[in-house]
């Protein structure tokens, strides 16, 4: 499966943790940055790791900040873009399964490592519901963003 990964300067050690332990899992893993714990501008990294998802160049997405919610926010913005902070697994799961998520943002500031991987593996291997309701409330949101 391949993945996209990014973060600001917060969340950039952890991504680099999740990232070395998405390759020796056997993914194949984008990093679109930031590459350096210097200052950057979550919404950039967003845009960039957002882009390659909706244009099927990766399946799913991981956005790591400080606290998940600038990330979320600012992949939420983005047509055919679906995300959910994750800070327990149940979400990092579920969302996959009844809404379709394909990035999953998180907190370095809220989680470690170990949690981060446990969140990572949980939606990376959840698979989208297809029953009628979940479907049709899929498509509902897809009608919001035709809406602006």
């Amino acid at each position: 499966m391949q993945i996209v990964i990014g973060s600001d300067h917060a969340g950039f050690h952890l991504k680099q943790e999740l990232a070395q332990w998405l390759q020796q899992s056997g993914y194949q893993v984008e990093d679109v940055g930031s590459h350096n714990p210097e200052p950057v501008d979550f919404p950039d990294i967003a845009y960039t790791l957002c882009s390659k998802v909706r244009e099927n160049r990766a399946l799913r997405g991981i956005l790591v900040c400080g606290t998940g919610v600038g990330a979320v926010i600012a992949c939420n913005k983005v047509n055919g873009i679906r995300a959910a902070v994750c800070h327990d697994v149940h979400s990092a799961h579920q969302a996959v399964e009844h809404d379709d998520v394909n990035v999953m943002c998180m907190g370095a500031q809220i989680v470690g490592p170990w949690l981060a991987r446990d969140l990572t593996e949980a939606f990376l291997k959840a698979e989208f519901v297809q029953e009628a309701d979940f479907i049709r409330r899929v498509e509902k949101l897809s009608q919001l963003e035709q809406r602006n």
